[in-house]
């Protein structure tokens, strides 16, 4: 269940979105759905989740680069991302652990 949380997203607006509409954004495992990924943040921060998000980045048609040994071609790593929201009056610290 861990496992699926993989860290949480600590961006400028990621935590404005925190302070003002008590969202959170976590970086999560690709084939998480909406339901492991609010049972999972429920049990780690003790917390009602309201509402879950989810958007895949990355991926995408290759990029080419022109190095000395020839061309290479690459593509972004894919990465899913989770906005959480909690219920009003509940908060997440997510910088005890820093």
């Amino acid at each position: 269940m861990n496992s699926m949380i993989k860290k949480p997203l600590l961006t400028e607006k990621a935590t404005l979105d925190s302070e003002l509409n008590n969202r959170y954004s976590f970086v999560v495992d690709r084939r998480a759905n909406k339901l492991e990924i609010k049972d999972a943040i429920e049990k780690i921060y003790g917390v009602t989740v309201e509402n879950v998000r989810t958007m895949t980045y990355g991926g995408g048609k290759p990029k080419r680069k022109y190095t000395s040994r020839g061309v290479a071609e690459q593509t972004k790593p894919i990465w899913k991302k989770a906005v959480v929201t909690v219920a009003a009056g509940e908060n997440i610290d997510l910088y005890e652990n820093i």
